[in-house]
């Protein structure tokens, strides 16, 4: 049985917190996304940028 190393098992815990806040975009969010912007990829791709803004000041 492969064992994980310390930095993998820290990475995982990361994404699991990062699963339970919602912050893990997952195909059905995307999809919501692109509706909720009438699938204009410029509209999309700023809202992407606005979150991403957020996220950093964070």
């Amino acid at each position: 049985m492969k064992q994980i190393t310390n930095k993998e098992y820290e990475e995982f815990q990361k994404y699991k917190e990062d699963k339970l806040y919602g912050r893990v975009l997952t195909p059905d969010g995307l999809r919501l996304i692109c509706a909720a912007e009438n699938y204009d990829p410029e509209a999309i791709g700023k809202r992407m940028l606005e979150a991403l803004a957020k996220i950093g000041r964070e």
